[in-house]
C-alpha cells in the first residue's frame, strides 16, 4: 500500500513538473530568438531554415538600433516616469494600505471592499472622463498623467497586497510604541515599514514593470516625440524594420528594453516569492 502511494506521488510530481516544464519552454522560446537574432548578421537572419546559434557573432544590430538618439531620450522618459510613478505607489499605497489594516473607523470594511471594487471597473470605461480632465488642466502632452495618479493611493491591488501584509505584523509592537510615547505616524515608519520590506520590493517590482511596459497611457497622452517612452518608440523603430528581411535591429531594440526588467527579476525573485508568500497568510 505504501508502495502504492508513493509511486503514485512519483507520477504526480512528474506529471506537475512536465507541465511546467512545457509552459516555461513555451515563454523562453520567444526570449531565445529575440537574443539570437539580435547578434546575427542579415544573411544569418535572412537564412532558412533559421540557426539558433548566430556564427559569427555580429554587434551590427545594437549599432544600428543606437545609430541615433531617440533610443537614449525614450530610455530617459521611461527611467523618469517609471521611478516617479513607483515612489508614488509605494508612499500612496503604504499608507492607504496601513489604514485599513490598523485604524479603526466606522464603515472601514465596507470602503475597503469597495475600493478592490474598483479593479472589476475595466480603464477604458474612465478612459474618456479622465482624458478631458486632465485636457481642460492643460497636461496633456506631459508627463503628469502618467505619475500623479500613482501618488493618490498607487492601485488597488498594491493597496490589499500590503494591507494583508500588514495584518500579519502582530499588534503588541504598535502597542509596545504608544507606550513609549510614539505616535501613529512614528509607528507606520519605524516599525510597520521597516518590517515589510518583502511586500515593499514586490509591490515596487510590480509598479516598476507595470509602467515601464505600458503603451496606451504614453500613447494616449504625449504627442510629442521628444517625450515618447520606450515602448512607442519600439512601435515607431517597428514600422521602420517590422517589415523588412532584416529584423536585427528590431530584435536589439527589443532585447535593450526588457533587459532592465530580466535584471531587476534577477535581484528581487527572492523578495517577490517572500512577499507574495506572506501576504495571504492572515485575512
Amino acid at each position: 500500500m505504501k508502495m502504492h502511494l508513493k509511486r503514485d506521488k512519483i507520477l504526480q510530481t512528474l506529471s506537475v513538473d512536465s507541465i511546467l516544464l512545457l509552459i516555461a519552454v513555451i515563454f523562453i522560446v520567444p526570449l531565445i530568438y529575440m537574443i539570437s537574432t539580435a547578434f546575427k548578421t542579415p544573411e544569418q537572419t535572412a537564412a532558412f531554415p533559421p540557426t539558433l546559434i548566430p556564427s559569427p557573432f555580429s554587434v551590427r544590430s545594437f549599432k544600428e538600433a543606437l545609430s541615433g538618439d531617440s533610443f537614449f531620450i525614450y530610455l530617459k522618459n521611461t527611467v523618469y516616469i517609471t521611478f516617479m510613478a513607483t515612489l508614488g505607489t509605494l508612499i500612496s499605497s503604504s499608507l492607504v494600505a496601513f489604514g485599513f489594516a490598523r485604524l479603526k473607523c466606522r464603515l472601514k470594511n465596507f470602503w475597503f471592499t469597495l475600493m478592490l471594487s474598483t479593479m472589476m471597473i475595466p480603464s477604458m470605461v474612465t478612459l474618456i472622463p479622465t482624458y478631458s480632465m486632465y485636457s481642460r488642466m492643460g497636461f496633456v502632452n506631459t508627463f503628469v498623467p502618467l505619475i500623479l495618479p500613482y501618488f493618490f493611493g498607487g492601485s488597488a491591488y498594491s493597496i490589499f497586497l500590503l494591507r494583508q501584509f500588514f495584518l500579519t505584523i502582530p499588534n503588541e509592537l504598535s502597542e509596545a510604541a504608544f507606550l513609549d510615547g510614539c505616535s501613529w505616524l512614528h509607528v507606520f515608519t519605524r516599525i510597520y515599514l521597516p518590517n515589510s520590506k518583502p511586500a515593499l520590493i514586490v509591490v515596487a517590482i510590480f509598479s516598476f514593470v507595470n509602467n515601464w511596459n505600458d503603451f496606451f497611457n504614453p500613447m494616449i497622452y504625449l504627442s510629442s516625440p521628444e517625450k515618447f517612452t520606450i515602448s512607442i518608440g519600439l512601435a515607431e523603430f517597428k514600422k521602420m524594420y517590422g517589415g523588412a528581411m532584416d529584423i536585427g535591429p528590431l530584435m536589439a531594440m527589443s532585447l535593450l528594453c526588457v533587459i532592465p526588467l530580466i535584471v531587476l527579476y534577477l535581484f528581487g525573485q527572492k523578495y517577490l516569492v517572500e512577499g507574495i508568500a506572506t501576504t495571504g497568510i492572515k485575512g
